[in-house]
């Protein structure tokens, strides 16, 4: 009996380390994806009327038409469609005005007011602790 536990500990052992050094291996020589945010902008579409799950794709398949959106980031919700483009490819009126074209929508391109324009709109506390302890694991795996 006591051999058979020893055995078994050493099993179990065995496994954990051999996940740990997956894991160690994982995190050593993952890298992080690098995306292009710097012209990625977001916009958004207010629409009169209410848009049901028929209008939703419609809209959908009429924006992915448009070049310079990216095509898995639209968001439909409360008569509001929030999309990503590339800014160097397109903008925010372009976009409206080809989505015009497309159908007779009744919609209002979204115009962020000038008093909202100059604001920071990230959440984080950049002076928080939290957010020190978490940039600098983040530089040591990077």
């Amino acid at each position: 009996m006591n051999k058979t536990i020893k055995k078994g500990f050493y099993v179990v052992g065995g496994i954990a380390f051999l996940f740990i050094a997956i894991l160690m291996f994982h995190i050593i020589t993952a890298k992080p994806a690098v995306y292009d945010s710097a012209n990625l902008q977001v916009s958004r579409i207010d629409f009169k009327s209410n848009i049901d799950s028929v209008q939703a794709k419609q809209i959908a398949a009429d924006l992915r038409t448009i070049k310079g959106l990216t095509s898995d980031s639209i968001i439909i919700k409360r008569n509001v469609v929030v999309y990503f483009h590339n800014n160097k490819i397109t903008n925010s009126e372009k976009v409206f005005n080809e989505l015009m074209t497309k159908r007779s929508y009744e919609a209002e391109r979204f115009v962020l007011p000038a008093n909202m324009a100059s604001k920071e709109v990230c959440p984080v506390d950049q002076n928080s602790v939290s957010y020190k302890v978490s940039k600098s694991i983040n530089q040591f795996f990077n």
